[in-house]
C-alpha cells in the first residue's frame, strides 16, 4: 500500500448512501502488470457449471474418482528470472593501501552480480487449447515460464497473457490441442461445510491432494492481496501449491489456491484461494485488454463513526464516514 498523505485537519462528512462501493478505493493505484499482453487475446473457451453441489447425499468413502478426473488439469510451473545481487560495500574497497594490492580483485567485488532463479509452482488448465490460469507471484517477474503436465509426459513454453497483483492471478497460454480442461463451478454457490480437494505440487514432491472443507467464504482484510475476496478452507496448502485447484466434490473448479496464514511457514488449516468467479473476471479482462482497470478515489476513510468523533469535529450527526487522509495526486486530491 502506498503511503498516505498526513490526515487532514478538517474532516468531511461523505454520505454512504453513494460511496458505499468506494471505501475500497483508498489502495494506491493499481500498477499495470509488466506482463500485460499488449494487444486482446481470443477467449478461452471454458466448460461451466453453475449448478450448486448436491448436499443431500451421503458422503463416499473414497474421492479417487473425483481425483483421477481432474488430476491431469493440474500442472506444475516453473519460471526462471534474472536477480540482480547488490554488490558488497566493505569500507577497504576505498583505502589506497588495499585498493595498491588488491585492486582488481576488490573492483570485481563492487560490481552488480546477478544470477538465475527459479521458483516452482501449480496451475490448471481451464480450456483445451491452451489457457492456464496460475498465482501472479507464481510467475512475477518471471523471464520464462514453463508448464508441465502432471505425467511428466510433455512440457510447454507458456506466454504470459497478463497477470493482476492486486487479485494474485495470471493468465498463461500454451500451444497445445485437446489439453485436460477442467469444469468450472460458480463459486458464488459455494456454503461453509462444502467438501473440497486442494491440488497442487507443495515442496516439489509431485502431484498432491489434500482434502478439507470451505471454512469460510468472502474472508477479506488480510492484508494479503490489495482485492481480497478469499474463500477460507482447511484443506493443507503448502508452498508450491500457489496456482494450485481448489475442486468441489463433483471436482469442479471453485478457487485458485493463493496463500495460508501461517507462523511456522507450512500449513496449519487456514488456507486461501480466490474464488473462481473473481478469477473469471479477471480472466475475461485480462483476455480482452490486457489488464484490469479500477475505479480510483485516493481517499482513505474511516467508515464507522462515533459519538467521540462526531463531537469531536463538531459534525451535526453520525451518517457517512470521516475521511482521514488524501493520497497526493490522486483524483480526490
Amino acid at each position: 500500500m502506498n503511503k498516505m498523505s498526513k490526515p487532514l485537519a478538517t474532516a468531511f462528512s461523505v454520505g454512504l448512501g453513494g460511496l458505499a462501493l468506494l471505501l475500497v478505493f483508498h489502495f494506491a493505484p493499481f500498477a499495470k502488470s509488466a506482463q500485460a499482453a499488449a494487444k486482446s487475446s481470443p477467449p478461452p473457451k471454458l466448460t461451466v457449471q453453475e449448478t450448486p453441489i448436491s448436499r443431500d447425499v451421503r458422503l463416499g468413502a473414497s474421492f479417487a474418482p473425483v481425483v483421477k478426473k481432474v488430476a491431469p488439469s493440474v500442472v506444475n510451473i516453473s519460471s526462471t528470472m534474472t536477480v540482480r545481487e547488490r554488490p558488497l560495500m566493505n569500507p577497504f574497497f576505498n583505502d589506497p593501501f588495499f585498493r595498491r594490492f588488491f585492486g582488481d580483485e576488490l573492483d570485481q567485488q563492487r560490481r552488480p552480480r546477478s544470477r538465475r532463479e527459479q521458483s516452482l509452482g501449480s496451475g490448471v488448465i481451464i480450456s483445451s487449447d491452451g489457457y492456464v490460469l496460475t498465482a501472479n507471484h507464481v510467475i512475477d517477474g518471471a523471464e520464462k515460464v514453463k508448464v508441465a503436465l502432471a505425467s511428466g509426459e510433455k512440457e510447454f513454453d507458456a506466454k504470459i497473457v497478463g497477470a493482476d497483483p492486486p487479485t494474485d492471478i495470471a493468465l498463461l497460454k500454451v500451444e497445445g490441442k485437446g489439453l485436460p480442461a477442467i469444469t468450472i463451478a460458480d463459486s458464488d454457490k459455494l456454503e461453509v461445510g462444502d467438501v473440497v480437494l486442494a491440488i497442487g505440487n507443495p515442496f516439489r514432491v509431485g502431484q498432491t491432494v489434500t482434502l478439507g472443507i470451505i471454512s469460510a467464504v468472502g474472508r477479506g482484510g488480510l492484508g494479503i492481496n490489495a482485492y481480497e475476496d478469499f474463500i477460507q478452507t482447511d484443506a493443507a496448502i503448502n508452498p508450491g501449491n500457489s496456482g494450485g485447484a481448489l475442486v468441489d466434490a463433483e471436482g469442479r473448479l471453485v478457487g485458485i489456491n493463493t496463500a495460508i496464514f501461517s507462523t511456522s511457514g507450512g500449513n496449519m488449516g487456514v488456507g486461501f484461494a480466490v474464488p473462481m468467479n473473481l478469477a473469471r473476471y479477471v480472466m475475461d479482462r485480462l483476455t480482452s485488454e490486457g489488464k484490469v482497470a479500477r475505479g480510483y478515489l485516493g481517499l482513505s476513510l474511516q467508515p464507522d463513526l462515533t459519538p467521540e468523533v462526531a463531537k469531536q469535529f463538531d459534525l451535526p450527526d453520525m451518517n457517512g464516514a470521516l475521511v482521514t487522509s488524501v493520497e497526493p495526486d490522486s483524483p480526490a486530491a
